[in-house]
C-alpha cells in the first residue's frame, strides 16, 4: 500500500485511534485480514467469521510486526476502531485508489473472468507495472484488499469483480472507479440465484454504467446479451470476439495438436498471429478481451501478440495440465463449473486426445436453481456427442443427472459410470487408466474434487519410483 499514517488512516475511514501513541506512524506493508500474512509494516483487518475472531489475533500480529490493528472494538494494543471493518476497508481503498495515477480496468462475466484477469495482467505487465486480483479475490472484501497492494509505481490496476445479486458490481465500482470497463459473457453460473439470464445481465452491466466518457467499454460482440449493454454506458464500446463486426477479432481459430488455440489477432492498429500455452479453444475470447484492453492502453498488434503467446495460467486448477511419467496426462479444471465452462472443457478434452482415451471426471454444477436437471442431463448428453471415451459421474443426485443424460444420449452402458464420492473415482481411475490416457476433473468448488486430480498426479509419481 502507498504509505499513510495512522491518524490519516483513521481520518479517513472515520475511526478512533486506541492505544496508539504516535498517530503519525505509518503503515508501509500489506493490508491483511489473515494473521498468517503479516509482515512488518501491515496493517491488519479483524473480521469476525463464523468461526473465527480476528480480534482474538490481534497481540499476535503485532507481535508479528502489524503497526496496528483495524478493528469494530479496542483490542489492547495500537487499534483504528471503526463500526463497521468493512465499510471501512472499502472507504481506505477508495481513498488509495484515488490518490493513484494508475488506470483501473476492472472485469466482469459468468465464466473465464479468472483467466482473462490473469492474461489482462500479463499483458499489460509487459508494459508497465501492474497489480491484480489473486485468484477469484473478487468480492466486497477481497476487492478492496487487492487494491489496497497498489504503490506509487503502479501504473495499472486489474479487478475483477463477481456478483451474487443486483447491485453487487455497482456496490465494487463505486470502491474501485474503472476507467475501463470489461464483461465477457452472461452465462448460468448462480442462475438459481438470479433468476434468470435477464437478471445476470442486468447485474453484470452495472460495470460499465459509471465508466467516465474519456473511458471504454469492452464488450463481448458474440453474446447477445452482452452486446445489448452498450446503451448503458456514456464510455467509448469497443467489440471483442470472432464476429465480423468486432473491433478486435480472431480469424483462423484452430487448436494445436496438443489443445492450445493458435489464431490471427486483428484490431484497428494491425493484425499478428497468437498461439496460446493455455488449452482450450474458450481461451480465444478471453485473449480478444484481453487485447481489446491492450490496445485501448496503446499497445501494438505485435506486442499484445508476444505477450498473448507467452501468457501462461496464473491461478490454480484451472486447466491445469500434467503429464504422469507413464504418459497419463491430467486436466485439473477442479476449481468451478458452469455449463458454459463445463462445455468448453470437454471440448478441451477431446481436442487434446485426439488417438487416446478420453475420461470426464465430473461432478456438480451448484447454483442452478430450476435448471439443474436440464443443465447436467445436457452436459453427459454433451459427452457422448464428443466422443469422450468414459464418463464418470462423481456425488449424488446431479451426479446421477450426468451419468443419466449420457446413458439415454448414446446407450453408453459401461461407458458411463456414476460413484459415489472422490475416493470411488480414485480407485476407479487407479484401476482403469492406461498410459496415455488424458482425464479431465470437472467440477463446482463445493464438490473438491480437486482431491482425484492430487491422488492421481501422486499414483503417477509412485509409479516413476517403482519403475527406477
Amino acid at each position: 500500500m502507498i504509505a499513510l499514517s495512522l491518524a490519516e488512516i483513521a481520518a479517513v475511514v472515520g475511526g478512533q485511534t486506541h492505544d496508539i501513541p504516535d498517530p503519525s506512524v505509518r503503515v508501509t506493508g500489506p493490508v491483511v485480514r489473515d494473521s498468517r500474512e503479516v509482515v512488518p509494516g501491515s496493517l491488519f483487518a479483524a473480521f469476525v467469521g463464523e468461526r473465527v475472531d480476528g480480534h482474538d489475533f490481534a497481540p499476535q500480529v503485532v507481535e508479528a510486526g502489524a503497526v496496528a490493528v483495524l478493528a469494530s472494538r479496542p483490542v489492547g494494543v495500537p487499534a483504528i476502531v471503526v463500526e463497521d471493518v468493512q465499510n471501512a476497508l472499502g472507504a481506505l481503498a477508495r481513498h488509495v485508489v484515488a490518490r493513484l495515477g494508475a488506470t483501473l480496468v476492472a472485469l466482469t462475466g459468468s465464466a473465464g473472468k479468472t483467466s482473462t484477469k490473469d492474461l489482462i495482467a500479463q499483458v499489460l505487465s509487459t508494459k508497465a507495472p501492474t497489480v491484480f486480483t489473486p485468484g477469484s479475490f473478487n468480492n466486497e472484501i477481497g476487492l478492496p484488499l487487492t487494491a489496497l497492494t497498489a504503490t506509487e509505481e503502479t501504473r495499472f490496476l486489474v479487478l475483477e469483480m463477481g456478483a451474487r445479486g443486483i447491485g453487487h458490481i455497482r456496490y465494487l465500482t463505486g470502491l474501485t472507479p474503472p476507467r475501463i470497463g470489461v464483461v465477457l459473457n452472461v452465462g448460468s453460473a448462480h442462475i438459481g440465484e438470479f433468476g434468470g439470464r435477464e437478471q445476470i445481465a442486468q447485474a453484470k452491466g452495472e460495470i460499465i454504467e459509471g465508466l467516465p466518457e474519456d473511458g471504454a467499454a469492452i464488450l463481448n460482440a458474440d453474446d447477445p446479451l452482452v452486446r445489448a449493454m452498450a446503451p448503458r454506458t456514456k464510455a467509448k464500446v469497443v467489440l471483442f470476439g470472432e464476429s465480423a463486426e468486432a473491433d478486435v477479432r480472431a480469424e483462423n481459430v484452430r487448436l494445436t495438436d496438443t489443445g492450445q488455440p493458435s489464431f490471427r489477432l486483428h484490431t484497428p492498429s494491425g493484425a499478428a498471429d497468437v498461439t496460446m500455452r493455455l488449452y482450450g479453444e474458450h481461451h480465444v475470447s478471453n485473449a480478444l478481451a484481453a487485447a481489446a484492453v491492450a490496445h485501448e492502453l496503446g499497445m501494438s498488434a505485435e506486442e499484445i501478440a508476444t505477450a498473448l503467446s507467452g501468457a501462461g495460467s496464473l491461478s490454480r486448477w484451472r486447466m491445469e495440465v500434467t503429464e504422469r511419467p507413464d504418459g497419463v496426462t491430467i486436466v485439473n479444471d477442479a476449481y468451478n463449473a458452469n455449463p458454459e465452462s463445463m462445455r468448453a472443457a470437454l471440448r478441451a478434452l477431446v481436442a487434446m486426445g485426439k488417438g487416446r482415451r478420453t475420461w470426464a471426471v465430473l461432478g456438480k454444477m451448484a447454483e442452478l436453481g430450476d435448471e439443474a436437471l436440464a443443465e447436467h442431463d445436457a452436459v453427459g448428453r454433451l459427452a457422448v456427442r464428443l466422443n469422450v471415451s468414459k464418463l464418470v459421474a462423481v456425488g449424488g443426485i446431479e451426479a446421477s443427472w450426468l451419468q443419466l443424460g449420457a446413458y439415454n444420449e448414446g446407450s453408453w452402458g459401461e461407458e458411463s459410470v456414476h460413484v459415489s464420492d472422490a475416493q470411488a473415482a480414485i480407485d476407479l481411475l487407479r484401476s482403469e487408466l492406461r498410459p496415455g490416457d488424458v482425464v479431465l476433473v470437472k467440477a463446482s468448488r463445493s464438490v473438491g474434487l480437486e482431491g482425484v486430480a492430487a491422488a492421481l498426479l501422486e499414483t503417477g509419481a509412485e509409479g516413476e519410483v517403482a519403475a527406477r
